[in-house]
């Protein structure tokens, strides 16, 4: 496998995530939900983060993160608090318990995207290759992204 082969299967994994995960409910938003994603993910690693500080790790636009703050905050999957050292800010926590959206995104199966992309209703292929997605998962963690830009 090659940079550009590894790079399409990264974003073909990207598709499938975003599929797998439940929309029903959430309307429309002008925020991304790969960028809520990130977010999301970065206030776990970084709990009591300003805005800017996430902005600077996750490499996007103030503005992009200002939406996913207000969007997670919503739905109660994070809490923001005045900075004690500059009440002007926020410092942004993961909640206390995992929302009702939080639970239902992450008991949410990837079957049925998956079997999509694979165009097979196989259950015995969907499971070999979910297999093989959590093996991967193991060995490259969010963390291998902190690795690469350090």
């Amino acid at each position: 496998m090659n940079g550009v082969e590894l790079f399409l299967l990264g974003r073909t994994l990207m598709k499938i995530g975003e599929q797998a995960l439940p929309t029903e409910g959430i309307g429309h938003h002008a925020t991304s939900v790969r960028t809520v994603l990130i977010v999301a993910s970065d206030v776990r690693a970084h709990p009591g983060s300003a805005v800017g500080e996430i902005a600077v790790r996750a490499g996007l636009p103030q503005s992009a993160v200002s939406g996913a703050v207000a969007r997670l905050r919503a739905t109660g999957a994070i809490v923001t608090e005045p900075d004690p050292d500059d009440r002007r800010r926020l410092v942004i926590q993961p909640a206390p318990e995992p929302s009702n959206r939080v639970n239902e995104i992450r008991s949410t199966p990837i079957d049925k995207a998956l079997a999509t992309a694979l165009g097979t209703g196989d259950p015995k292929q969907v499971a070999e290759v979910g297999a093989l997605l959590d093996e991967l998962a193991g060995q490259l963690t969010p963390q291998a992204l902190t690795r690469l830009r350090g």
